[in-house]
């Protein structure tokens, strides 16, 4: 059962995708359940400055982890096209030489996160009554760097392949020892943000554990001594595939810090709604992460087999399944989202009816423009599958300069509420450049014809 992989080379393209997304989508659900939890109990048990000093970390946890999570997932690229290729001596080198460059990485991401976490709360102007709890937890989590370093390279492994299985039960793993933790750590022992961090670091070791097990099943990734040895051009290939992933995130996030700047500035009332919003983002685009995976393994497996066909037939499919998705999401923030809102504040009635209506503001912006989100996945995933990963790189710079521009600019016209628009400007100047870049590499591929160059 460990050790199940699919072949996404022939088949129902649509098919294939939503099968290979769903236990993607119900891990990532695990996934957002137990940071949502963390931020229930926090909000619930020790009140809205500790939910404010989540909140005030979350970019800055995202710049951090995106540079291990961008690395491995390229990577899983070369994985995905080798294991298209049947490429099995290759296949198993490329993953032992992703193992040795991400153990590097960690150790060097671990090393500057910790120097610099306090330095960067200061830079970003976090108000005073927070920054001690949101120091706290950066602290803790970022100890935890190499664990999760070692779960994404783990699972970007088995999505390769086509085991999606696999990192759906680590989540559901992680999950639950998340959820007993924190209610245990914070609810029991009233250790605050910093029993909430120590739960989700926990809870990442047990996950990376289980994927690591799965893969020591997988028959053609029965590694060697051999496999780790140095290999001509192997190391180049895999940095040049993940290097722009990794600059992509780190510019993505450093214009969520921009964002969160300007929000701190508002004070912790404001900084509290933003972030129960922002912990329901990682619902709203759940599916799209999920999708997104499966699209980069669909997309590389058949880029791998130079069937050409097979990609376009595929990613129309998922474009379609995109759109449809995102509308029922979209309606069901509608009809629920104040009530799922509310379950992250508490505290005076004065100041959560304040904050709730900061929330729920915020999130009816985010779900009326949700397809454009779920479109950039699609042609952004479609672009790495293929190997290209500078495409989506310039994608993440079009997205840093539209959020800043418009975080710094909007809320000077139209006051605080301006800060909102930030997030789908920048979904929609990346969607133009990534959708236009797919159509051109596809057209280019056509022309040399379906063994043509990738």
């Amino acid at each position: 059962m460990y050790a199940k992989v699919r072949d996404m080379t022939s088949g129902p393209p649509g098919k294939l995708i939503v099968l290979f997304a769903f236990p993607l989508m119900l891990g990532n659900m695990c996934q957002q359940l137990y940071t949502m939890v963390d931020t229930m109990v926090v909000g619930q048990i020790v009140g809205v400055q500790a939910l404010a000093a989540l909140g005030a970390v979350e970019w800055i946890m995202w710049m951090v982890l995106g540079v291990a999570q961008g690395m491995t997932q390229g990577f899983s690229i070369s994985i995905a096209q080798y294991y298209g290729a049947k490429e099995w001596n290759m296949l198993k080198k490329s993953v032992a030489h992703s193992y040795l460059l991400t153990a590097a990485l960690a150790v060097c991401v671990l090393a500057v996160s910790q120097a610099g976490a306090y330095w960067l709360l200061v830079f970003l102007n976090t108000p005073s009554d927070i920054i001690g709890m949101s120091l706290g937890y950066l602290r803790i989590v970022f100890c935890g760097i190499p664990v999760i370093a070692a779960y994404n390279m783990f699972a970007s492994a088995l999505r390769a392949m086509g085991n999606s299985r696999s990192p759906l039960i680590a989540m559901i793993i992680a999950a639950a020892i998340n959820v007993i933790l924190d209610l245990v750590f914070v609810g029991g022992f009233s250790w605050g943000v910093e029993g909430a961090a120590a739960a989700t670091v926990i809870a990442q070791t047990f996950s990376a554990i289980y994927c690591l097990i799965a893969l020591r099943k997988i028959d053609v990734l029965k590694l060697k001594k051999e496999d780790f040895r140095r290999a001509p051009g192997i190391n180049r290939k895999l940095v040049k595939l993940g290097s722009p992933i990794v600059f992509q995130n780190v510019v993505i996030a450093i214009g969520g810090l921009v964002v969160q700047y300007v929000v701190n500035g508002y004070g912790f009332l404001f900084v509290a709604g933003f972030t129960a919003t922002n912990k329901l983002y990682g619902m709203l685009e759940m599916a799209a992460i999920s999708y997104g995976y499966a699209i980069v393994t669909y997309v590389g497996q058949n880029a791998g087999a130079r069937k050409i066909s097979r990609i376009k037939s595929g990613v129309r499919a998922s474009a379609g399944i995109a759109l449809l998705t995102s509308a029922v999401i979209s309606l069901v923030m509608f009809a629920a989202g104040k009530r799922i809102l509310s379950l992250f504040i508490s505290g005076d009635s004065g100041q959560t009816e304040q904050v709730l209506g900061i929330a729920y503001k915020y999130l009816f912006i985010m779900a009326c423009f949700l397809w454009v989100l779920y479109f950039l996945y699609v042609y952004r995933s479609a672009l790495q599958g293929l190997g290209n990963t500078w495409i989506p790189m310039l994608g993440g710079i079009a997205e840093f300069f539209m959020r800043i521009g418009v975080a710094l600019l909007l809320p000077k016209l139209i006051g605080e509420n301006g800060i909102f628009y930030a997030e789908i400007a920048a979904w929609a100047g990346a969607v133009v450049i990534l959708a236009s870049s797919y159509f051109r590499k596809i057209y280019n591929i056509e022309k040399n014809g379906e063994a043509g160059t990738i």
